[in-house]
């Protein structure tokens, strides 16, 4: 069995769902001076999108009125929403987040932390295995987790292959002198998929290498950053839809956007800050193709946020799925939340502060 981040089975109670979106049309029974809504009960313990944003859903309905009520009904729900996006959008740029770590699955864990410490120049920060869930973790990196993007390696016992699929693409490491870094990976016996030069259709010099399970790095000279692993490159069916949502939900920048027309594809460089200080997420759209095979050997990208419940109900309004429900994870009380964005890939929001009392 595959495992990346066990899953606590406490679920938090949401009305989302009751209001299609807070946009369609509702089906209301016509109430009656005596009726109570049973069909539209809402607890004082559910929070829904709109309450966390600041608008009481019991202002929006009222046992009175007739079918020209129930329209006035679904007027005020769909102007809630936009009031209530403003808001999420306000808060969702205010919110400390920061590109924590990405997740993916290895064969031979020790070949590839070998791989990574002696050819990348990696420092393996710590390793924590899980008999009773039957996998290891590795976090490396080159830095402090606390500062620094990592990566997080995950050993699933028995399993010595993945199949990585086409929409992944590749991680990028900023180094001072790619053709040193080429020549050393070789003498390690790692395997070179494009030589040092200009990228194409730009001046900067890079080179692709693999490691030992397949999965692809770009090399990127670059000057001395806080942050060398500096790239996750994944593939998405429609630009525009995705950094909408990378904006509105994830609250990232639009860093950078080009076209490369000669080679049919158009990139997109998101992240919380610039490119040459922080790990940034590069979207990329390959002309005509809208759908690709995530295979099973990436898993996610965990973020860091200060609300991990306002969180997953600013990713609800913008269109995102929610696959965890946001709360505490069993036996180390960490709050995440997890979710989908409209291309399937996947993303773990981690509480601040629980996240930086795990380090401890």
């Amino acid at each position: 069995m595959v495992r990346i981040l066990p899953m606590a089975s406490t679920i938090r109670p949401s009305i989302s769902s009751s209001f299609s979106r807070f946009g369609g049309v509702i089906s209301i029974a016509n109430p009656s001076s005596s009726s109570r809504f049973n069909s539209l009960h809402f607890s004082s313990t559910v929070q829904s999108p709109l309450q966390s944003f600041g608008l009481k859903a019991s202002k929006l309905f009222r046992p009175e009125g007739n079918h020209k009520y129930v329209k006035t009904i679904v007027n005020m729900a769909q102007g809630s929403t936009a009031t209530t996006q403003e808001n999420a959008l306000e808060w969702v740029k205010t919110d400390k987040r920061r590109m924590l770590h990405v997740v993916y699955r290895v064969g031979d864990l020790d070949r590839t932390i070998k791989f990574y410490t002696e050819c990348l120049g990696m420092k393996l920060l710590r390793k924590r295995d899980i008999p009773e869930e039957r996998y290891t973790n590795a976090f490396l990196g080159y830095g402090p987790e606390d500062s620094h993007f990592v990566i997080e390696l995950t050993y699933n016992y028995g399993v010595d292959k993945y199949d990585i699929g086409s929409a992944f693409g590749h991680f990028g490491i900023a180094v001072d002198d790619v053709a040193k870094t080429v020549d050393l990976i070789k003498a390690k016996g790692g395997t070179v998929t494009r030589e040092p030069g200009p990228v194409k259709g730009g001046k900067s010099v890079i080179a692709f290498i693999e490691d030992p399970d397949g999965y692809k790095f770009e090399l990127i000279e670059r000057g001395p950053t806080p942050e060398p692993l500096c790239q996750v490159m994944l593939r998405v069916g429609d630009l525009d839809r995705s950094i909408a949502f990378h904006e509105k939900a994830f609250g990232m920048e639009l860093l950078r956007r080009r076209d490369n027309p000669e080679y049919k594809y158009t990139i997109a460089m998101m992240g919380y800050g610039p490119e040459d200080k922080n790990a940034v997420l590069e979207l990329t759209y390959n002309y005509g193709v809208t759908e690709y095979d995530k295979g099973n050997a990436y898993a996610q990208i965990a973020i860091g946020t200060d609300d991990v419940y306002k969180t997953a109900d600013a990713i609800k309004l913008f269109g995102g799925k929610i696959t965890r429900e946001p709360g505490p994870l069993p036996g180390i009380s960490t709050k995440i939340t997890a979710c989908l964005d409209p291309d399937g890939w996947k993303t773990v929001f981690v509480d601040n502060i629980d996240f930086l009392k795990e380090l401890e």
